[in-house]
């Protein structure tokens, strides 16, 4: 089983969803770094569940607990270890799925790979397991920083309604304003009432979380197999219920001509830039300098409060009532996440440009 993301800036993470608790250790840093450990707790804080009816209702306080290579907030260059205990956890809401498969989860497939499961919370496979990844994103977040490159996710779509203003018209700072992390008030609060019509229907939703980022030097990135767009898409697939991810003009791209999806160069000041960005800031594979911008698409969260039918272990039918705590949806939640693995990605990538030349 694969624990470990990144080459040379790596995250391995371990624990599950309702077990004593979640952690990880981060390996690659670079030491006598100043760290904020106020910024790394309040990054957590923006997942954490609990904090409205949006959101799942399991309450944990996610207080990161760091066990090593930090000393007086400064990096040593060793693992940087931590902990997140877990405290609001509720196994008798999983007492009836230890025999079944729930529709949609991870629950056949694991079990099948693996001849054993943890049913309480979807054990390993819960996206529990990325409040670690928020952890290390902001760590990764601070050294960007510091190279001048920031990561901006909002929430563009919940369900059919959209947010249909280019970025570049977004005021970012608005992001967090809102409990749905989308940085435009009125959509958002359509975005809100959608959110809400379908947790009282006992269903859930999905939607779309988009990033741009800004500041990223020409050069990151390979040409061949590890083009940035394919590191970024790996990253992002790998969070729980994303669906699909496209960079710049993407889907759309289909139906333009070349002659108009070319960005065409042109003198920039004293730089060379392009006049469009159809290509989202990333040209065979490696970073030309302009704003990198993607969305990637979440489906609805599998756990719903209605009945549904499945199968037992025994192939026997039954019929299935889901009574954990669960995000009726699941993006506004996500956008902390997909900024962190967007920053590991980075950092990983800006590491690795370092011994290109």
């Amino acid at each position: 089983m694969s624990n470990t993301f990144g080459r040379l800036f790596k995250l391995t993470t371990f624990g599950e969803s309702h077990g004593v608790s979640v952690g990880g250790i981060i390996d690659g840093f670079p030491a006598g770094f100043l760290v904020d450990l106020n910024n790394i707790q309040s990054k957590v804080n923006l997942r954490r569940p609990g904090k409205s009816n949006l959101t799942s209702s399991r309450d944990e306080l996610d207080i990161v607990e760091f066990q090593s290579g930090i000393f007086e907030k400064k990096t040593l260059g060793s693992p940087i270890s931590f902990l997140i205990k877990n405290k609001d956890f509720k196994k008798k809401d999983y007492k009836g799925v230890k025999g079944l498969f729930r529709p949609s989860h991870a629950d056949f497939t694991y079990e099948k790979k693996y001849g054993i499961r943890d049913p309480y919370g979807g054990g390993r496979s819960s996206a529990r397991e990325t409040v670690c990844r928020v952890v290390a994103g902001a760590l990764a977040s601070q050294f960007l920083d510091q190279k001048g490159i920031s990561v901006f996710s909002y929430v563009s779509s919940v369900g059919d309604i959209k947010l249909t203003k280019s970025y570049k018209d977004l005021d970012f700072s608005k992001i967090y304003k809102n409990e749905i992390f989308c940085p435009d008030d009125i959509c958002a609060l359509e975005m809100k009432k959608k959110i809400q019509e379908i947790k009282g229907a006992g269903d859930t939703i999905g939607g779309c979380v988009s990033t741009v980022i800004k500041g990223v030097p020409i050069g990151l990135g390979e040409p061949i197999y590890n083009k940035l767009n394919a590191a970024l898409s790996f990253a992002l697939m790998s969070i729980n219920a994303a669906k699909g991810v496209e960079f710049g003009s993407g889907f759309s791209s289909i139906n333009m001509l070349g002659s108009a999806h070319n960005d065409l160069f042109v003198k920039k000041g004293n730089k060379i830039g392009t006049s469009t960005n159809h290509s989202g800031g990333i040209q065979g594979g490696i970073s030309n300098g302009e704003d990198i911008f993607f969305n990637v698409a979440f489906k609805p969260v599998s756990s719903v409060m209605v009945n549904q039918k499945t199968v037992d272990k025994d192939q026997e039918e039954v019929t299935f009532f889901n009574r954990g705590r669960h995000d009726p949806c699941v993006v506004s939640r996500a956008v902390p996440v997909v900024e962190s693995m967007v920053s590991m990605v980075l950092m990983d990538m800006y590491l690795l440009n370092l011994s290109s030349k």
